[in-house]
C-alpha cells in the first residue's frame, strides 16, 4: 500500500519521492530567500525614514494599538505552532492530526486578519490615510503621512500573504479530507509550513518596530 501511494504522488520527472520531496523544498527555500529580499528593500526604507526623522516615528507609534499588535503577534505564533503540529501529524500517518492542525491554523489566521480589519477602519474613520490622502490632524508633524505610508505598505503586504496562506492551507486542508497525506508524502503541508513560518518571522520583526517604539 505504501508503495502504491508513493508512486501515485511522484512525478514522472522525478527518480523518487525522495528526490521530489528534495527539489519542492529547495525550490521553497528559494523562493523564501526572494520574499526576503523583497521585504528587505521596504526594512531599508524604514531605518533610513527613522534615522531621518526619529521624532516622527515616536509620536507616530502613539496612534498604533499595542494591546491588539500584540494579541496578533500571539496568535501567529500559535498558528507557527499548530501548522507544525500539522507537519507531524502527517509524518505520523494522524490524518484526524493534520485536519484538526490546519482548521486552528486557518482559524488563527482569520483572527488575525480580523484584527488587522478593525485596526485599519478605526485608523481611517482618523483620517490616518497613506500618501496625500492622510488628513489627520492629530500628530503635530508635517511628514507624519510618511510613517503611515510606511506602515501600511507592510503590514498591508504582509496581510496580503497571510490571506495567501490562508488559501493554501484551505486547499491543503481539502485534500487532507481525502487522505492525500501520509508519512510517505507530505511535501505540500512542509513547504506551505516553511511559507507559514516566514509570514509570522516577518510579522514578528514589524511589531516592534512599529509599534514598540520608545
Amino acid at each position: 500500500m505504501a508503495n502504491h501511494s508513493t508512486a501515485s504522488h511522484v512525478q514522472h520527472h522525478f527518480v523518487d519521492s525522495e528526490q521530489q520531496f528534495d527539489s519542492a523544498k529547495m525550490g521553497m527555500w528559494i523562493f523564501l530567500v526572494t520574499e526576503i529580499l523583497f521585504f528587505g528593500g521596504l526594512f531599508a526604507a524604514y531605518i533610513i525614514y527613522r534615522a531621518w526623522y526619529p521624532e516622527l516615528y515616536t509620536m507616530a507609534s502613539e496612534e498604533l494599538d499595542t494591546l491588539w499588535g500584540g494579541v496578533n503577534t500571539i496568535v501567529l505564533i500559535g498558528s507557527s505552532l499548530t501548522v507544525a503540529m500539522a507537519i507531524k501529524s502527517a509524518q505520523l500517518n494522524q490524518k484526524k492530526g493534520i485536519i484538526i492542525n490546519l482548521g486552528i491554523t486557518i482559524a488563527l489566521a482569520c483572527v488575525f486578519m480580523v484584527i488587522k480589519y478593525f485596526e485599519y477602519t478605526h485608523k481611517f474613520h482618523l483620517g490616518i490615510f497613506p500618501g496625500e490622502f492622510y488628513t489627520y490632524e492629530g500628530i503635530d508633524h508635517p511628514k507624519a503621512n510618511i510613517f503611515f505610508s510606511l506602515y501600511y505598505m507592510m503590514t498591508g503586504l504582509h496581510g496580503i500573504h497571510v490571506l495567501v496562506g490562508i488559501g493554501l492551507m484551505i486547499w491543503l486542508l481539502i485534500k487532507a479530507s481525502k487522505g492525500a497525506f501520509h508519512s510517505e508524502y507530505y511535501t505540500p503541508v512542509e513547504i506551505t509550513g516553511l511559507y507559514w513560518h516566514l509570514v509570522d518571522i516577518i510579522w514578528i520583526f514589524l511589531f516592534p518596530l512599529f509599534y514598540l517604539i520608545d
